[in-house]
């Protein structure tokens, strides 16, 4: 990139290489004066004054040269003014792409991320699905369990009861044997008494 010396120095030299040109033309006439005029034609002031501008011309090649060579640069220096503002946008454009594949990856992390959580909200629905039946498959074995123990005393009251009724008639028939046998005491006592001719009978 030019400084801004440098661009004054190149608009100088662009203002002399002008200036050259009018010289050049200047001197062309003078060439043409010397090879058509004869000597006595031209005064000794107008041939130094020729002198002077091929001196002048020659620097003015000069300056045209540096002129040339400073349009060059220039251009260079567009040129590279151009390339920098392309590595530039270039950077911006690589940077952007950087951040954009980080972003792509915190993407994919958070779908990951996203994925687990819903299948860990399956799982802990599920855990408390099966809690719910460990829960009622517990309740349904205390159930079972207080039916069985239902049932032993069921049949044991049934036991009792028959048991019980067993005993009573146990009881009626222990009754009756004691009345049979009271009778039949009395019986042989009266038989006894009858065959000796007592009438009184002697109650036990």
């Amino acid at each position: 990139m030019y400084s801004k010396v440098e661009d004054r120095r190149c608009n100088t030299l662009q203002h002399a290489a002008t200036r050259c040109n009018t010289l050049q033309h200047t001197i062309t006439r003078c060439n043409t004066l010397e090879h058509t005029a004869t000597p006595a034609f031209l005064s000794k002031v107008e041939a130094r004054r020729c002198k002077t501008l091929q001196h002048t011309a020659t620097h003015c090649n000069t300056l045209q040269h540096t002129t040339t060579r400073s349009n060059m640069l220039q251009h260079a220096a567009t040129h590279c003014n151009t390339l920098q503002h392309t590595a530039t946008h270039y950077n911006t454009l690589q940077h952007t792409t950087t951040h954009y594949s980080t972003l792509q990856h915190a993407a994919t992390h958070c779908n990951t991320l996203q994925h687990t959580a819903t299948r860990c909200n399956t799982l802990q629905h599920a855990a408390t699905y099966c809690n719910a039946l460990q829960h009622t498959a517990m309740h349904y074995n205390t159930l079972q369990h207080t039916a069985t123990h239902c049932n032993t005393l069921q049949h044991a009251a049934t036991h009792y009861n028959t048991l019980q009724h067993t005993s009573t008639h146990f009881n009626t028939l222990q009754h009756t044997a004691t009345h049979c046998n009271t009778l039949q005491h009395t019986t042989t006592h009266y038989n006894f008494f009858s065959s000796r001719g007592e009438a009184s009978i002697v109650t036990p």
